[in-house]
């Protein structure tokens, strides 16, 4: 098996983040990683979208600009716009979401798993209603949920 290529790695605390890049004007992906080294980037645009995770990971108050390749369905792009507006430190419900969006909660979590740009759309922001932290391991990396606390927590700082 051939192992991904990344046009950029940013080391995090307990993970990394993956950047693929679709061209010189475009984010293809963000992809979270399990723990490894930073790797520098390939092109201008990944330099830029590693600097502001960066940014992030050190503020979290930061605001992303990046240029996302549009993707996803019309429902995942909705949920993914719906999502966005939820502010730094704060949480809502699949439900609460699902509401605003007159769909189901499934619905909803099956789109945040579908989401290409973590941290840029903060669908780690997205809880179950017993406070669990949902279905945020679709992929099976056990790491995962490690990181959504991570990130969770270090938003309330």
């Amino acid at each position: 098996m051939t192992p991904e290529r990344f046009d950029a790695i940013v080391a995090a605390p307990g993970f990394a983040l993956g950047i693929r890049c679709a061209s010189a004007d475009w984010i293809e992906e963000i992809q979270f990683l399990p723990p490894q080294a930073a790797e520098a980037a390939r092109t201008p645009l990944a330099a830029e979208t590693a600097r502001q995770l960066a940014a992030w990971l050190a503020d979290p108050g930061f605001v992303f600009g990046l240029p996302l390749k549009p993707s996803g369905t019309a429902f995942q792009r909705r949920v993914w716009q719906q999502i966005a507006t939820i502010p730094c430190g704060a949480t809502r419900t699949y439900g609460e979401v699902a509401r605003a969006l007159h769909n189901a909660p499934r619905a909803v979590g099956q789109a945040c798993g579908a989401n290409p740009f973590p941290l840029v759309v903060p669908c780690h922001r997205v809880v179950a209603a017993n406070g669990g932290l949902g279905g945020f391991d679709r992929h099976g990396r056990g790491f995962l949920l490690d990181v959504k606390r991570w990130l969770l927590a270090h938003e309330q700082r």
